[in-house]
C-alpha cells in the first residue's frame, strides 16, 4: 500500500499554508497544525506509508517553490511545520490501531485460554492471528519467579528464537498470570520442545509443562489446563525436571481422582508414623528418599546425608510403626502410592 499515488486529498491546503508562512515568516496556526494532524490520520487509517506520504508533501513543495513567496529558510520552515504536524497525526493514528490490535489480541487470548465464548466465532478469530482451531493444539507453559507481560524482554527473545528456527508454522507465543505461552499445532512437538528449552533459559531455570494435543476448538484450554496441572503437581511432589509432560504424569490424576480414598489410604498407612519421635515428616522424607532412589538404601542415605547404618535404622523404624515393610515388593507398591498421595495432599502439614 507504501507505493499507490497519494490522492490529492490529503494534500488539502498545503500549497496556501507554503505561500502564507513563508511570505510573512508566521509558524502554522492552531487550526492549520490540527488540519493538518487530522490529514495525517486519515492516511493512516487508509493504509498509506508515511515514507510515500512525506515524498508527496516534498514533491507538492519543488512544485510550489517557484511561485512561493518569502526566503528559502522561510519556505524550508513551512515544509518542516507541516510535516512534523501531519506525521504526529499519522503516528498517533498509529499507535491507537496497535493499542487496538493488541486488546484484541489479549481479549482473544482471555477467552481461548478460560474456554469463553462461541466456539465457532473462537475458531473465525482465531485465524487473524495464526491459529487454525480445527486441527489439534498443544500449549507449552513455562513458569519462573519472576513475572512477564508481552511486551517484556524474555517474552521477546524467546519469540525471536522461535522464529529464527521455525519461521512462521502459526505459532502463538504470548503471556497469561505472568507465565510464557507457546500455542502450537499438535503434531509440531518439536516447536514446544525448542520453546522449552529456550524458555528454561531466558528465565534463569524456569520450569516449563507441556500439555498433550487437543482437538477442536476447546483443544487449546484443555493442553492448557493440562500444562497447568503438571506444574503444581511438580511444586507439590518437588520434581526436579525442568521440563515436564502431562502425559507423563497422568498417574497423579488418576490417583487424586478419588481424595476420599487417597487421604483414607494416607491416613491408614501413614497414620502411625506420628507417634515417631520428631513427627512423621523425617521418615515420610525417608521414604521419599528411598523411593525416588529406586529402593537403593546407599542413594537414598547419600540424598538424605545419612549414613546407610542410619538410614536402615529409619527404614526398621517405619517397618516397626506401620507394618509394612518399604524392603519387601509385597508392601512397597502400597507404601509407595500412599507415600505419593501424602505429598499431593501436603500431609501431615494438613489433617486428612
Amino acid at each position: 500500500m507504501t507505493d499507490r499515488e497519494i490522492p490529492e486529498q490529503y494534500l488539502d491546503g498545503y500549497a496556501r499554508i507554503l505561500a502564507e508562512v513563508s511570505a510573512t515568516g508566521r509558524r502554522l496556526t492552531r487550526d492549520e497544525i490540527v488540519s493538518r494532524r487530522a490529514l495525517g490520520e486519515q492516511a493512516a487509517d487508509a493504509g498509506y506509508g508515511l515514507r510515500a506520504l512525506i515524498s508527496a508533501h516534498l514533491s507538492a513543495a519543488r512544485t510550489a517553490w517557484p511561485a512561493t513567496p518569502g526566503t528559502a529558510d522561510g519556505a524550508l520552515a513551512a515544509v518542516q511545520q507541516v510535516v512534523d504536524a501531519f506525521a504526529e497525526g499519522y503516528e498517533r493514528a498509529q499507535r491507537l490501531a496497535v493499542r487496538q490490535e493488541e486488546a484484541a489480541r489479549r481479549e482473544f487470548i482471555d477467552d481461548l485460554l478460560y474456554g469463553r465464548s462461541d466456539l465457532g466465532r473462537l475458531a473465525e478469530r482465531a485465524e487473524r492471528f495464526g491459529l487454525r482451531l480445527s486441527q489439534a493444539h498443544a500449549v507449552a507453559v513455562a513458569q519462573s519467579p519472576a513475572s512477564y507481560d508481552e511486551g517484556d524482554p524474555v517474552p521477546r527473545q524467546v519469540e525471536r528464537a522461535l522464529i529464527a528456527r521455525f519461521g512462521d508454522r502459526s505459532i502463538l507465543l504470548t503471556t497469561k498470570d505472568g507465565r510464557l505461552l507457546c500455542i502450537a499445532p499438535g503434531h509440531q512437538d518439536e516447536v514446544l520442545t525448542h520453546f522449552a528449552k529456550q524458555a528454561h533459559a531466558a528465565t534463569d531455570g524456569g520450569r516449563v509443562a507441556i500439555g498433550r494435543p487437543q482437538p477442536g476448538p476447546g483443544g487449546v484450554v484443555q493442553s492448557y489446563e493440562e500444562a497447568l496441572n503438571a506444574l503444581e503437581l511438580a511444586e507439590r511432589l518437588d520434581l526436579g525436571d525442568p521440563v515436564l509432560r502431562a502425559a507423563d504424569l497422568l498417574v497423579y490424576p488418576v490417583l487424586t481422582r478419588d481424595r476420599q480414598a487417597m487421604a483414607d489410604l494416607v491416613v491408614d498407612t501413614l497414620g502411625p508414623l506420628t507417634t515417631a519421635r520428631g513427627g512423621a515428616q523425617p521418615l515420610l522424607d525417608t521414604l521419599t528418599a528411598y523411593f525416588d532412589s529406586g529402593c537403593v538404601a546407599a542413594e537414598a542415605a547419600r540424598r538424605l546425608s545419612l549414613s546407610v547404618r542410619a538410614l536402615t535404622y529409619r527404614l526398621e523404624r517405619i517397618h516397626k510403626l506401620t507394618g509394612a515393610d518399604p524392603s519387601d515388593p509385597a508392601h512397597r507398591y502400597m507404601l509407595q502410592t500412599a507415600v505419593i498421595g501424602a505429598r499431593l495432599l501436603d500431609w501431615p502439614a494438613k489433617q486428612l
